[in-house]
């Protein structure tokens, strides 16, 4: 077809992970490229003996050479992305409730990959984290500002990963304006969002459904809520009865934020937020003994590539032994690793270990994940990145 720019062959025998569903091709499976594509031209993907495996745009500059958007041969226009925007609303129509701020499109787990869009309250805010993303990008805003009727969308272009495509880094708004601070809903809780400041895209809407599902928990508990950032955790808790919360960040500017949401809940008066390491105060706080009911570890991600995982879950493990010695028996742990390098068993060892070490005994009361909008393909384990455990210590 002739918005087609490339035929991009594998080698021998590379070709089982594509067709079992996977989106990315590296440049190490590839055998050769037919034609002189440009970043983010589509191209087409192939067997070693020319058997039609997908279609998506083509880096050159990447180490993932081809993402595949399509396992058809079909036109990948401005219609193809209309009906897969169109998908992904629909998919959040149906599991998502009772908020106003939620991943509309998770790259990848959305056959969209390279893109994400997050909705605050009337506005959207979106990342183009590939070539060919990027180079679509006033059509997708259209396309977005056409299915929602948004006020806004504001673009987080400075995630680092653009880097790796060769794109700058670069903010602002696509469409509309208006105030970068949004006031959002979620659950009982009301939350203010900072969609040109924030982490990621302002809001880690991957753990709400872990903030909803732990608050219950927390009743008459005495709290501490390590890596707190701006308090999500902690709020969520105190609005669910918890006795006292204690926000542990090295960020003087998340607690600040984190302090005015507990103010904005009407739970001021149990929240404390501290400004420390978060491995040291939690050694102090074991040390002098200080206990506690439950202790909610959230902390960001330890290891970013591969070669980082054995430090990582050195991290995990030493972050663990020291919560585990707060809690009194039958106090709850709510661990939490968002780091996709590091998988669930090796997760769980690093947790196990711990409680051996603290010479405590643990049961599991829950393995959980990310939110439901942010849906895992299958085929594709880098989808799934977000691990929850809520551990009960009983020894």
């Amino acid at each position: 077809m002739h918005d087609v720019r490339a035929r991009v062959r594998l080698r021998p025998g590379r070709e089982r992970r594509v067709a079992g569903g996977h989106l990315w091709v590296y440049d190490n499976e590839i055998d050769r490229v037919e034609g002189n594509p440009a970043p983010g031209d589509l191209a087409d993907v192939l067997t070693d003996r020319g058997h039609f495996l997908g279609r998506g745009t083509i880096n050159p500059r990447s180490k993932i050479r081809v993402r595949l958007f399509t396992r058809a041969e079909e036109r990948v226009d401005e219609a193809f992305f209309a009906r897969r925007l169109g998908a992904a609303a629909a998919l959040r129509a149906r599991v998502v409730r009772g908020t106003t701020a939620y991943r509309l499109v998770f790259g990848e787990g959305d056959l969209l990959p390279g893109l994400i869009v997050d909705v605050y309250g009337d506005a959207l805010v979106a990342q183009a984290l590939t070539a060919g993303i990027d180079r679509r990008l006033p059509m997708l805003v259209e396309l977005l500002v056409r299915l929602r009727g948004a006020r806004a969308v504001y673009l987080r272009n400075d995630a680092k990963s653009r880097a790796l495509e060769g794109l700058p880094l670069d903010q602002g708004f696509a469409h509309g304006d208006g105030p970068t601070e949004v006031e959002i809903q979620e659950g009982p809780a009301r939350f203010v969002v900072d969609v040109a400041r924030g982490q990621k895209t302002g809001w880690f809407c991957d753990q709400r459904e872990n903030r909803l599902a732990v608050a219950p928990l927390a009743q008459d508990a005495h709290l501490i809520d390590a890596f707190c950032h701006t308090g999500a955790f902690g709020v969520h808790a105190a609005l669910a009865g918890a006795a006292s919360v204690l926000g542990i960040d090295a960020s003087a500017d998340a607690l600040a934020r984190a302090r005015r949401h507990a103010a904005h809940n009407g739970v001021e008066d149990r929240c404390t937020f501290r400004e420390a390491d978060a491995f040291d105060e939690l050694r102090r706080l074991a040390a002098a003994g200080h206990p506690a009911d439950m202790v909610i570890l959230d902390p960001p991600a330890f290891a970013r590539s591969r070669a980082a995982v054995p430090r990582a879950l050195a991290g995990y493990k030493e972050i663990n032994l020291q919560a585990l010695r707060l809690l009194r028996p039958g106090g709850l742990l709510v661990t939490c690793s968002c780091s996709w390098h590091v998988d669930e068993g090796s997760f769980w060892s690093a947790v196990t270990e711990a409680a051996a070490d603290a010479r405590r005994q643990l049961r599991l009361i829950e393995f959980r994940s990310q939110a439901r909008d942010h849906p895992m393909l299958a085929a594709m384990p880098e989808t799934r990145y977000l691990k929850c455990l809520i551990l009960q210590v009983i020894g």
